[in-house]
């Protein structure tokens, strides 16, 4: 994940102007070399001791791209450090240690953020200002398929919840953003189908019930081989005045009632708007500029971790739902 960072960093003219790695931190020291000369950061310093090479380069930001189980350690030394962070997702791998960082973040001044790449796309813009202008009328419900079969090696095949917690939550507050409602509880039947290669939970389906009488389902797969979904899952939106849908890609449709007469009234196809911020629908490289601006300007970025948590209580939710086999609601903190 470091690789697609620094590429999103010199890819921009503005974000390579306006940053320089000056530090590169590694478990294994050998890692953070081979990644400073791929990179052409020879000249950054390279350890295996997070605040060591703080005090040592007097850094201003901390770019948090460790697995889930080291962020909380890795967030706190950075904010302890002066420094605002931005980290992968999740936020935290507990609702405890998200808490912790958002009351930290606040207490020493410093913003927290994370990198929901996923908002900051033009599919999931263009489904937010749809639903916003009301271009299907009041939004009652939303559907998200997610399928499939990518074989990662590496920490996530043993991992627990492997998709509720290390995917979903790009698809859960994609969901969010793009319906503006708040999550007020979740079922979810979580499994490990037979020919998995993860270690648990590589299958799910969860159903929340949303503010205003709205619902979102989603059902997803990482162990789908065969014909997938696009990585921003395939959706259907549905209005009080027709539907819109979206394959996470480039094809959208957008249909109200039409004026047939009989059981069904047909319908028609209206246009989908373009988002109406272009500006920012590049990525990893959007969140990068947002959180730089809100830096600069002393606003909470989009992406907050103090937000961001309410995104990842739909993910813990789902996940104590499934360990139950009972309803979760969730909590006000983090709806």
């Amino acid at each position: 994940m470091s690789k697609g960072w620094l590429r999103a960093l010199q890819s921009d003219p503005h974000l390579a102007g306006a940053i320089s790695i000056v530090g590169l931190v590694d478990v294994n020291p050998d890692a953070a070399t081979a990644l400073a000369a791929e990179f052409g950061l020879e000249h950054a310093v390279v350890g295996t001791d997070l605040a060591e090479v703080l005090q040592q380069t007097s850094a201003d930001i901390l770019f948090d791209i460790v697995i889930p189980g080291a962020r909380s350690n890795v967030v706190e030394t950075g904010l302890r450090h002066g420094c605002h962070v931005l980290s992968e997702k999740p936020l935290a791998a507990s609702m405890d240690d998200a808490r912790a960082m958002v009351a930290l973040a606040a207490d020493v001044n410093r913003i927290h953020a994370v990198v929901q790449n996923r908002r900051f796309i033009s599919g999931v813009r263009r489904l937010r200002r749809a639903v916003k202008e009301k271009l299907i009328g009041d939004l009652t419900a939303l559907h998200s398929d997610f399928f499939l079969g990518p074989h990662f090696g590496g920490f996530r095949e043993a991992m627990d919840n492997v998709l509720l917690l290390d995917m979903a939550i790009h698809t859960l507050d994609a969901a969010r953003f793009v319906s503006g409602r708040t999550p007020l509880s979740v079922y979810c039947v979580e499994t490990n189908p037979a020919g998995s290669w993860y270690a648990h939970g590589a299958s799910a389906t969860a159903i929340f019930q949303l503010s205003g009488g709205a619902v979102y389902s989603y059902r997803g797969s990482w162990c789908a081989e065969g014909r997938p979904t696009s990585w921003e899952s395939a959706w259907r939106l549905v209005g009080t005045k027709g539907m819109l849908t979206w394959d996470g890609n480039d094809g959208f449709e957008a249909t109200v009632a039409g004026d047939e007469a009989g059981l069904l009234r047909g319908y028609r196809s209206v246009e989908v708007p373009m988002p109406d911020d272009d500006g920012q629908t590049q990525g990893h490289r959007s969140v990068i500029a947002d959180f730089l601006a809100a830096i600069a300007s002393g606003r909470q970025p989009e992406t907050a971790s103090s937000d961001n948590i309410k995104s990842l209580a739909m993910v813990f939710g789902a996940i104590e739902s499934a360990r139950t086999g009972l309803p979760v609601r969730l909590s006000q903190e983090g709806s």
